[in-house]
């Protein structure tokens, strides 16, 4: 039985971590730590969680000898501190994304898992969005044969950009670039196109992400000026083409309704993909690609192979170092800008 705990109560605890644990016989979601400034911001939402115990008390959560996995969606800057605090309290660890700042600081908390004989690992549950899944079909398929160029748009129409210590790259690259070394590995090569538009020389509202792969390539892009969208996945090959719809933004305030319910429902057909290929008779032939659920519930599934079985980790460490090695060097292109 895996026993967690979690640092933080955020939305992302909330909707992408509890929801996928409770009514599992192999997880037992035990402590929910959050600190005394947050209590009232949070207030409103713990009467939905009674099999729970709420604490302010950290210590509560690294003393108790049957939670064996710390969960850690606190914000940005404690990530590190707390992966490494959990580790030396014998604790496996997962971490919300960015994992952390550098990859340095990555390599250092790898490799006290290492020491310590835990497992340790970020949760890049967008590899488990129903669009990316249904790009991974598509690309499985074979039906458009040699892949030649993949663009991946997540963008917004934001006035005065997205401005906060770490920016774009590490609240939205993170998980598209993750994609696309999930996918493809590590590059031969990255070109990149950084900008601070809004705000010049501090942080980063725009880029574009080359990675080129022999001779294929994939494009990660994100605007704050994108007022028509760009389709979320564009994929063109030597036999055909397929594209998907323009992610949906959820820009209302969320509202306290009970417990986030995961929704096993297939996206409706307007949220489908179009793959147009040619057939072994050299016709032309059109399909729409259905699009699912989304699947987050994977990383849990190899979380407990990988604690109680001793499975590989689905998130393996070179793929996390290499993801941050590109938004390290992309970020001081962005405050290289000043034009």
């Amino acid at each position: 039985m895996v026993t967690v705990a979690y640092i933080g109560f955020g939305v992302s605890i909330r909707e992408y971590h509890i929801p996928y644990v409770e009514g599992r016989d192999d997880i037992k979601a035990k402590y929910i730590f959050r600190r005394k400034e947050d209590i009232a911001q949070y207030a409103d939402y713990e009467p939905f969680y009674p099999e729970i115990t709420f604490t302010d008390d950290e210590e509560v959560i690294f003393a108790d000898d049957e939670v064996n996995l710390i969960v850690i969606g606190a914000p940005d800057r404690f990530h590190v501190p707390y992966a490494k605090k959990a580790l030396n309290a014998g604790k496996h660890v997962l971490v919300e994304k960015p994992f952390s700042e550098t990859a340095e600081e990555a390599r250092e908390v790898f490799a006290l898992a290492k020491e310590k004989g835990l497992i340790c690992m970020p949760n890049q549950n967008r590899r488990y969005d129903a669009d990316f899944l249904a790009l991974e079909e598509v690309i499985n398929s074979g039906k458009i044969g040699q892949i030649v160029r993949l663009d991946s748009h997540f963008d917004y129409f934001k006035t005065n950009g997205w401005y906060d210590h770490l920016g774009t790259l590490y609240n939205l690259g993170v998980h598209t670039t993750d994609q696309i070394i999930s996918l493809f590995g590590k590059p031969d090569d990255v070109r990149m196109d950084v900008r601070s538009i809004h705000h010049p020389g501090v942080g980063d509202d725009y880029f574009d992400l080359e990675f080129f792969y022999g001779n294929s390539k994939a494009i990660v892009s994100t605007s704050m000026c994108a007022m028509i969208e760009y389709p979320r996945f564009l994929l063109h090959g030597t036999n055909g083409s397929f594209s998907l719809p323009p992610v949906l933004h959820n820009s209302g305030a969320k509202k306290v309704v009970g417990r986030h319910k995961v929704s096993k429902e297939m996206a409706p057909e307007d949220r489908w993909g179009t793959l147009i290929y040619l057939n072994d008779a050299g016709e032309r032939v059109e399909e729409k690609v259905p699009v699912g659920c989304a699947h987050y519930e994977a990383v849990y599934d190899n979380l407990v192979d990988a604690i109680e079985h001793g499975a590989r980790k689905v998130i393996k460490d070179e793929e996390v170092i290499t993801v941050l090695e590109v938004l390290e060097k992309a970020t001081e292109v962005a405050k290289s800008w000043n034009r």
